[in-house]
């Protein structure tokens, strides 16, 4: 599944121009929590969020901000006070934030989320938004998400889990035997740690028609 299959088309944003408190204000209306920043030709300049506005001067005391200006240099001081005090959104928001293409695979889109710590990217086609994906949109594939539906039969399920073995489940290489009767699949080899025995279980749960797992580790199958 590609990013142009989840994403959010129809996207708020705000130029640069637009006020701080309008920012608040629209985030606080359409329950989001960032805003995309554009140009007069839709090109993206930024993104401005809740992170950016959480040390503004109508929150902070001066104490709280001369402590956590404390250490910091004449540059980061300057930027530390243009927002918490800048007016325009231009000057608050976060520029060249990440952004993603249409055509990218969703894999991409999470690696890039848990790695910067961030909830949403924007997305851009010839250097225009054309949406933005969040971490609601991924969720959202999570449990839209229908079991397989490939496998039907006790030896269908048996060999789609023998398949699914070698992919990449931390059980690639184990000596691993897979019987099914009637649904009920029956792990038997030897498999040591707890973590490559649950990752056998949510793999077979994963498999439309299974109607149990029953692990023998670190039996051997009878002959």
């Amino acid at each position: 599944m590609l990013v142009k299959d989840v994403m959010t088309t129809t996207v708020v944003t705000l130029s640069p121009d637009n006020g701080v408190r309008h920012a608040a204000r629209l985030m606080s209306d359409q329950h989001v929590s960032g805003i995309p920043v554009v140009d007069d030709g839709g090109r993206l300049l930024g993104i401005i969020s809740e992170g950016d506005l959480i040390r503004r001067t109508e929150l902070s005391s001066e104490a709280f901000v001369l402590k956590a200006d404390m250490g910091l240099g004449p540059d980061e001081r300057a930027n530390a006070f243009v927002k918490r005090c800048g007016w325009r959104v231009g000057d608050v928001m976060t520029p060249d934030p990440v952004v993603i293409d249409e055509d990218a695979p969703l894999s991409q889109v999470a690696a890039l989320m848990q790695d910067r710590g961030i909830k949403r990217i924007p997305v851009l086609r010839d250097g225009k938004l054309i949406g933005i994906v969040s971490r609601a949109d991924l969720l959202q594939v999570i449990y839209s998400a229908k079991p397989d539906d490939t496998a039907t039969g006790d030896e269908a399920i048996r060999r789609s889990i023998l398949i699914r073995l070698g992919e990449n489940t931390g059980l690639e290489g184990l000596d691993v035997t897979v019987t099914v009767t009637e649904g009920i699949v029956h792990f038997w080899g030897k498999v040591d740690t707890s973590a490559c025995r649950r990752a056998a279980r949510v793999l077979a749960e994963g498999v439309n028609g299974v109607r149990g797992v029953v692990e023998h580790f670190p039996e051997s199958p009878p002959q």
